[in-house]
């Protein structure tokens, strides 16, 4: 998809910031529907469904994180938040209602651009992730097919499909890309800024709380004992 294509749904109940970051976005070549609270924007992702949306944690109507969590039930278009303090809870909370990133404001135009298209190359605007990592765990048919096995837990790297005890696992595609880091390397701790760069596509240094809130909003899903944190490293699959 070219960029130009890209729609960006984008909630912020400010005048001047509303207007004025649709205009960088559009100068960059993205489609912006702008609305001024969350209830509006919630109709918007309904009648449009966009290909990313940017929502302020405080927002008149309905807020952000709620926000997040409705549009969270229905797809799992990305989602970046905006928050104008980066020790808010407000991030946690937008984190854990299904958010992929955030923005602290003020915010440089450049910046957040950075951060769209960083989630967008994640997403390859298809709504799932891009073939991420590599590698296998089974050496038998299963693995020759993609599947990965770990006890009760299957990963089709190709499908890209989740099972556990046969049952499908849903899992928004950053919470695909992170399992399929770890399952490319079980055993094997992986530190969090080596997760920022791989799953989130950061070359830069970003905030580590991203990578633990995701991996628990994961280990909810595969199993709470599935993925083990290393104190003072990081996290690994067990094999």
């Amino acid at each position: 998809m070219r960029m130009a294509e890209t729609h960006v749904l984008f909630v912020e109940d400010d005048d001047v910031i509303r207007e004025a970051t649709t205009l960088a976005l559009e100068r960059d070549g993205f489609v912006v529907t702008a609305m001024p609270d969350g209830l509006s924007g919630l109709e918007s992702f309904r009648a449009r469904r966009p290909d990313i949306a940017l929502l302020d944690v405080m927002v008149p109507g309905m807020d952000g994180v709620s926000l997040c969590r409705r549009i969270r039930d229905e797809s799992t278009v990305p989602v970046i938040m905006l928050s104008a303090r980066a020790d808010s809870i407000d991030v946690v909370l937008g984190l854990e209602a299904g958010a992929d990133d955030y923005v602290t404001k003020p915010f440089d135009g450049s910046v957040l651009v950075a951060r769209i298209r960083a989630v967008l190359r994640r997403f390859d605007h298809s709504g799932g992730p891009q073939n991420g990592a590599g590698g296998g765990h089974d050496d038998g048919p299963d693995a020759e097919r993609g599947v990965l096995s770990f006890g009760d837990l299957e990963v089709d790297t190709e499908g890209m499909e989740v099972r556990r005890s046969g049952a499908n696992v849903a899992l928004t595609p950053t919470e695909m890309r992170l399992l399929l880091e770890f399952s490319s390397a079980p055993g094997t701790v992986l530190s969090r800024d080596r997760l920022l760069e791989r799953v989130w596509d950061y070359d830069w240094g970003g905030d580590t709380r991203v990578v633990d809130v995701h991996v628990q909003r994961l280990r909810t899903k595969i199993g709470q004992d599935r993925i083990e944190t290393v104190r003072g490293f990081g996290y690994k699959l067990k094999a």
